[in-house]
Parts: structure tokens; sequence; C-alpha cells
């Protein structure tokens, strides 16, 4: 059901700031020793509905963020935004991470860490509850997120869904 709900956006169409997750150092044990290389996590997003991310890797940090950049912009979503925050409470889980949102009135700000930080201001949420449990690896955590906010239905999407009109959606 989630794949129905995301919508791709095109990354030519809008400007995209990117934020780095994360950078990590790798290492490749071979006979020769060792070969180091990076792996970099990079969200994207246009501070208005729109966000992706990507992992590149590479032999120097700077060519494996620009790939982690290129990788995001190739997975674009298109988030909705109530008031500055989340439309409804949803749990989002990658891997061993789990995540929870919750909306949250208009002046509480991000209270979110880190990777799922990211996440929610390259989309534009300005007020959100958000909690981490499980593991805290930033690219499950990260996955998690996208996860969590590509479920997230606003009050039209629903009301079109089950073809009736916006009204009954929220008197029942």
């Amino acid at each position: 059901m989630a794949s129905e709900n995301i919508k791709r956006v095109k990354s030519s169409e809008i400007e995209l700031k990117d934020r780095l997750v994360e950078v990590r150092r790798v290492t490749k044990v071979t006979k020769g020793g060792r070969a180091f290389g990076f792996s970099a996590i990079v969200v994207v997003g246009n501070e208005s509905g729109v966000v992706g991310h990507g992992l590149g890797k590479a032999k120097e940090a700077t060519s494996a963020i620009e790939k982690a950049i290129d990788d995001a912009k190739k997975n674009l979503i298109r988030v909705p935004i109530v008031n500055g925050s989340v439309p409804h409470e949803q749990i989002g889980r990658f891997g061993g991470a789990e995540i929870f949102l919750r909306p949250a009135a208009h002046g509480t700000g991000v209270i979110a860490g880190g990777a799922m930080r990211a996440v929610l201001e390259s989309v534009g949420i300005t007020d959100v509850l958000a909690k981490s449990k499980g593991s805290s690896n930033p690219a499950n955590v990260v996955k998690a997120t996208i996860e969590a906010l590509t479920q997230m239905r606003d009050a039209y999407t629903v009301a079109r869904q089950r073809n009736v009109s916006l009204e009954t959606v929220f008197n029942g």
C-alpha cells in the first residue's frame, strides 16, 4: 500500500539543498595491505515537501559525497506537510531502526536527533516530535524516516482514496 502513495519527483524541476548525514572511512584488507575508501550518506530536499536520500562510495570523500548527491536526486518523493508538521502519527521501520513521528504544535521545533533531523529539516517540517528506537545506524535511520514519510497521507488524499467528501473524513 505504501508504494501507491509514493509520488516521484524529477530533480530537474526543483531547487534542492543537500545535507551530509555521514561520511565513513571504510577499509578493505587485501594481500597487499589495506585499501581505504569512503562511504557517504546525503539527504536532499527543497524544504517544502520534497526529499530524497542517497549513498555514495568512492576512494575519495568528495567523490563519495558527489555520488551520494546524484543518487539522492534519483530517489525523490513528495511528502504532505500540514501547518509545518506531519499530518498524523506514523511509525517507520528499516532494518534494526524504528522511528516514531508525531505532529506538534506550531513553535515546538524539530525534536529529533542526528540523521532523522536532517531528513525532517530537508523536507521542510518545522514542528514535529520524533523518537528513534533500536539501531542508531544513520543509513537505517534515514531509510526508516523516509519510509514513515512515504506512508503519510493528508486529509485530501484520504478523501479521494475513499471517494467521500472532506467533511465526511473529519466527521465520520
